[in-house]
């Protein structure tokens, strides 16, 4: 028994560092882990080819890139204490929204992921404000999605992404945290330090950790390959036919910024899809700050709305939605500037 227990941790462990090692080669390496194929190379093809060979492309560049990080993701949904992420969530003290920040990339991969765990944050006593930051920081700054971003839209982009919505998230909790409507929800669902502290993770030993970790992996894929190759398929027709001159027209320049996050948010795409649909756009002429509003829509989709009014009710929902819109639009017009004007 224990001969298979160390067999089994081995092999997992083998697994891991396997895609540890492309990935680290292929950044070295500077190897592109991104489709190659242009609007004029998908053109030229018969219409049911199309998707065939978009996808085809992006699973030659892309496998190592979303391996990696559908591994990484289920290692730190394990091994990241969850007693440890309650207890300081669930303080009033401004590191909570700090922790809230830093924590919720690491958890989750999207926004119908999120909604859950939020659920499960204010159940568990978390204040509104870390909870909400909680909720709005992964959809639009989540491991898998930054990890993409960086190979499919460049580190500048991803930066710029990173940055903005971890503050905004931050910011917009605060903010929703101090109206009527969110001290009121405090006072409800407010517990005591020795409820919290109720919280505790079983302790498993560590082949079984492994296990559950690659689990958890394996779940996330199954939950947004499907998406993702449909969105793909989407993304190829888009890529292929749709007008260039609608994107120079609508979606650069300052209006162009306010376009996209406001596109970004109703068009609700899975994680992956938007950052595939984005790199379309961008080689249709979308500019960089259109780019980064429309990454940054992902937390007041509508899907996300309609779920989380059911915990907080909707005039939460409509302010935090409403702030994450402004943020979108500033924060694009920021990076705007920063690189060299609008």
């Amino acid at each position: 028994m224990e001969r298979k227990r160390a067999l089994k941790t081995i092999l997992m462990v083998a697994f891991v560092l396997f895609f540890i090692i492309m990935m680290a080669r292929a950044i070295i390496g500077a190897y592109t882990l991104t489709p190659t194929s242009t609007a004029e190379d998908l053109k030229g093809l018969p219409l049911w080819q199309i998707p065939f060979v978009y996808i085809w492309d992006y699973v030659q560049h892309g496998w190592v890139c979303l391996g990696f990080a559908f591994t990484v993701s289920g290692l730190f949904a394990e091994f990241i204490p969850k007693s440890f992420m309650l207890k300081y969530m669930s303080s009033g003290k401004p590191i909570a929204y700090l922790i809230a920040m830093l924590i919720a990339p690491l958890f989750c991969v999207c926004s119908c992921t999120m909604v859950p765990l939020f659920s499960g944050l204010i159940i568990a006593g978390g204040g509104i404000g870390p909870a909400l930051t909680f909720l709005l920081a992964a959809p639009a700054n989540n491991l898998l999605a930054d990890i993409v971003t960086i190979q499919v839209l460049g580190w500048q982009i991803a930066l710029a992404d990173i940055v903005a919505a971890g503050i905004s998230a931050v910011v917009i909790g605060f903010l929703v945290s101090k109206t009527p409507w969110g001290r009121k929800f405090d006072q409800k669902s407010q517990k005591t330090p020795e409820q919290i502290a109720s919280v505790e993770l079983v302790k498993l030993p560590v082949d079984e950790r492994l296990w559950s970790a690659l689990k958890f992996g394996g779940y996330l894929a199954k939950r947004i390959i499907p998406a993702f190759v449909v969105g793909l398929v989407a993304v190829s027709y888009f890529q292929a036919f749709f007008p260039s001159e609608l994107v120079k027209t609508y979606l650069t320049g300052a209006m162009g910024v306010v376009y996209a996050a406001i596109l970004a948010g109703p068009l609700y795409t899975p994680t992956l899809i938007e950052v595939a649909m984005g790199k379309a756009l961008v080689n249709l002429g979308m500019t960089p700050g259109a780019t980064v509003a429309w990454l940054m829509g992902q937390p007041y989709d509508i899907p996300n709305a309609l779920s989380t009014y059911r915990i907080v009710g909707w005039k939460i929902v409509i302010i935090y939605s409403l702030l994450a819109f402004t943020a979108a639009v500033f924060s694009g017009l920021i990076y705007s500037l920063l690189i060299g004007g609008i």
